[in-house]
């Protein structure tokens, strides 16, 4: 999977003034996901329903 040609955006979960950020990439069927402070360590890539699950799951359990 290439990943150099990815849009990549700071997750809306993460904290603009924190050192801790995660990113995302919407990527065909797939989320990719990586440490902004990491990027060369590669990314994780979740199938694009089970990334909206998780999301979702996280969302509930935050209210």
């Amino acid at each position: 999977m290439d990943t150099t040609i990815t849009q990549w955006r700071k997750s809306s979960y993460s904290n603009p003034d924190g050192p801790q950020c995660v990113e995302v990439a919407d990527l065909p069927g797939v989320t990719a996901v990586r440490d902004t402070k990491n990027r060369g360590l590669g990314h994780l890539a979740y199938p694009s329903a089970e990334w909206s699950s998780l999301v979702a799951a996280l969302k509930t359990l935050s209210q």
